[in-house]
């Protein structure tokens, strides 16, 4: 199992599954994270977080924590 917090620079995958509860999930889906759209992990910061992503056109900046809970292809 391969989550976003994995992914090197530059790479472009696809989300598979969101773990996680609550208002948590729903945070991560409310900023266009679902499953089945492609990410590219844009920069990761010199300690590891956050994580700079693409999702649908715009930019967004991801915890580690929050990255973990992302399974991806």
């Amino acid at each position: 199992m391969k989550t976003l917090k994995d992914i090197a620079c530059g790479e472009t995958v696809t989300v598979k599954k969101l773990s996680g509860e609550g208002p948590v999930r729903r945070r991560i889906m409310d900023m266009g994270i679902t499953k089945g759209v492609q990410v590219y992990v844009r920069k990761v910061a010199p300690l590891g977080d956050p994580i700079e992503v693409t999702v649908r056109g715009y930019e967004l900046s991801l915890r580690k924590a929050d990255a973990e809970m992302i399974e991806v292809d």
